[in-house]
């Protein structure tokens, strides 16, 4: 299933099955894309052309994690070299929380003051480390994801609207994940695509401000009023529509996302319900997910699986 979220500004949520997550299947999600694109050290995602690589730092960070787990709990919070290869992780992303806020270029500014130090560090010490671990020791293995991922890790200092994690997608994705015991009815491609196409509105709604629940009944009753063979009769039942209003209490609206000059446009995740990998693009791409969330409130019919 791959995901893509929209900007904050705009934000929308596009799922769209797929039957592997090859690097095939990431090319054709993205064909025309131009641009940054983020994910984590999945080698497919390096066959999709025209686009430049960004590290996911979450990732980074989590195999230090789960090296440190591994060490005896007396010896947990202790110093080691592990602690210190997670310490270089945090660091990074308390110059981010400080940053959230900031316009995209004073970020780029304060990256390239705070975070650039921190990363030359983080090298020197990846360096030592790597002649000293043993390659497939959890320390080993740390490092030499940093060091095989290092230039697209650092590419976020390149531009101010980029991200340091790619965990909205993460997130966005996880209601597949923690619910596939409740997805067993839609079990052949055809429910799949249906699915995907009804978690694209929930999750649309949610990024929005709407109540899903209370959304999907406003669609339902106003779709079949609608011409739905012209987009402009049912523009403004999507969830970014400014014309959209509560009309009766079955549409509560929730505090929307807060704007910020810090989009994402738009992020995907790959796999098939709880598989692993993912990926942000930021750039010039022409199957907006504005659009393919569109063409789902635009779908006369949902088709069973």
């Amino acid at each position: 299933m791959a995901l893509s979220n929209g900007t904050r500004g705009s934000p929308d949520c596009a799922l769209e099955y797929q039957p592997g997550r090859q690097g095939a299947y990431a090319r054709q999600f993205l064909t025309g894309f131009q641009g940054y694109l983020q994910c984590d050290g999945y080698v497919g995602y390096r066959e999709v052309p025209d686009a430049t690589l960004v590290g996911c730092w979450a990732h980074a960070r989590r195999y230090f994690v789960e090296a440190l787990q591994t060490l005896p709990p007396a010896a947990r919070d202790g110093p080691s070299a592990i602690r210190d290869g997670l310490e270089f992780c945090n660091a990074i992303f308390r110059i981010e929380r400080d940053l959230r806020d900031v316009s995209a270029a004073d970020r780029h500014t304060a990256r390239h003051a705070r975070s650039r130090p921190v990363l030359a560090r983080f090298a020197q010490w990846l360096r030592r480390q790597k002649r000293h671990s043993l390659p497939q020791s959890p320390l080993g293995k740390a490092v030499t994801y940093c060091l095989n991922q290092w230039k697209p890790l650092t590419r976020f200092l390149e531009d101010g609207r980029l991200e340091v994690d790619n965990n909205r997608s993460e997130r966005a994705i996880k209601p597949f994940v923690t619910g596939r015991k409740n997805w067993l009815f839609a079990n052949t491609p055809r429910g799949a695509q249906a699915s995907a196409i009804t978690v694209s509105l929930i999750q649309t709604a949610k990024e929005n401000g709407l109540e899903p629940r209370a959304y999907l009944q406003y669609l339902f009753e106003q779709l079949p009023q609608r011409d739905l063979s012209n987009a402009a009769s049912w523009a403004d039942c999507l969830p970014w529509s400014p014309t959209l209003r509560p009309t009766s209490e079955l549409l509560p609206i929730r505090q929307p996302l807060k704007n910020s000059e810090h989009t994402r446009i738009p992020t995907a995740r790959w796999g098939l319900f709880d598989a692993y990998g993912g990926m942000e693009t930021f750039g010039v791409f022409p199957r907006p997910t504005r659009r393919a969330v569109a063409q789902v409130c635009g779908r006369a019919r949902f088709d069973r699986g």
